[in-house]
């Protein structure tokens, strides 16, 4: 989420707009004697001591100000600004559903539960919002218990730097980066840990279409270093010594994996939005996802889609379903595949981080006219 506020704080600048960024700061923090206090410390910061320098704040504001919730996990902070003119982005709405049960792999916990509602009560407050996708859109609508003045969707935008690049170059800087031999090709997910990457089922796949063919590209998972229950996972794998972990690599390097991969694994529970798969398109990348929104949204006619993995009684059968659907992609031609390239490539298109934050800045410039505060 900073890095959120970072890009629409310099977009707003750019189009001379005056931006100020207000966050807490650790003032009770400082007073955690002990590991488990540091968050509840936190959260006094956050939502019991902050509100009152956003209201002290409030006094020196001139009336053209709009106050931006840059996230709906925010929605906390609110109730102090919900009388001014104000927009709330949303970006997924996963917590809030695994807090009501509805998300079985993800459980939350009594605490969990209680702060999701406190949450909820927050932004269910607002008139004005921004979502990242229908499917997220959707989402707040359903928790929405009044229609919103203002409910739009706008994609996010890609960071330019994702384009396409030559994949011989792109394997053999990584090989070079990486120790390893990547020269023929391989297969590729970006992502972390959360339950909704769905990390194991990269795993699973993989060890799936590895059973099933010839081939013996390796993996590379590339983002935060494996959780235990993931590492578990790659310990009882037949090809462990093909799958390789990955961290540390800046934005440029992502951009020239995705550019060398044979193809792209997004095998994803659940999204807000689901930036790899626009990345890895724009990159020239084929991509291999779940077949469920917003990945749809996000992926058009121009992914390769698996369904979304069942419970784990049911995982080795669906792993080998959609092994077939992996093996599709790295046995296209050379033709085939740049038809699917270009079409990844024209889908990309929508995702303009330019033509993102212009249609931001009108429904910023919308939400200030008074019949809409």
């Amino acid at each position: 989420m900073p890095r959120f506020a970072n890009y629409l704080a310099a977009g707003m600048q750019a189009r001379g707009h005056h931006v100020e960024q207000w966050t807490t700061s650790p003032f009770i923090y400082k007073f955690a004697f002990h590991n488990s206090l540091k968050k509840w410390f936190g959260y006094i910061d956050q939502y019991l001591l902050f509100p009152y320098t956003i209201k002290k704040r409030l006094k020196a504001c001139s009336s053209d100000t709009l106050l931006v919730l840059t996230d709906q996990a925010l929605g906390p902070w609110l109730p102090t600004l919900a009388k001014k003119p104000h927009v709330v982005h949303c970006h997924d709405f996963l917590a809030q559903h695994s807090a009501l049960g509805r998300i079985p792999e993800n459980p939350t916990s009594w605490t969990g539960r209680v702060y999701q509602a406190f949450i909820r009560r927050g932004y269910t407050q607002g008139k004005h919002f921004i979502s990242v996708s229908q499917t997220t859109q959707e989402n707040l609508h359903a928790f929405l218990s009044t229609p919103p003045t203002t409910s739009a969707v706008v994609y996010n935008g890609l960071n330019p730097i994702f384009a396409p690049h030559s994949q011989e170059e792109a394997r053999a800087l990584w090989s070079q980066a990486t120790s390893l031999q990547l020269t023929a090709g391989y297969l590729l997910h970006v992502g972390g840990n959360q339950w909704y990457k769905n990390r194991i089922g990269c795993i699973e796949l993989y060890n799936a279409w590895r059973s099933q063919e010839s081939h013996n590209l390796p993996l590379l998972l590339v983002g935060e270093p494996p959780s235990e229950a993931i590492l578990r996972q790659y310990e009882s794998s037949a090809f462990k010594k093909d799958i390789h972990f990955l961290s540390g690599f800046d934005d440029d390097m992502i951009r020239l994996a995705y550019a060398g991969a044979t193809v792209f694994l997004f095998p994803s529970l659940a999204e807000g939005f689901g930036w790899p798969i626009a990345e890895a398109m724009a990159a020239g990348c084929l991509v291999v996802t779940t077949q469920e929104a917003p990945m749809t949204e996000v992926g058009g006619t121009a992914s390769f889609y698996i369904p979304r993995r069942p419970s784990d009684q049911l995982a080795t059968e669906w792993a080998a379903a959609a092994a077939e659907t992996i093996q599709q992609v790295v046995a296209l031609t050379p033709v085939q595949r740049q038809k699917a390239v270009d079409a990844g490539l024209k889908n990309a298109q929508r995702f303009s981080a330019a033509a993102a934050l212009d249609a931001i800045e009108a429904i910023y410039k919308q939400c200030l006219q008074p019949q809409h505060v």
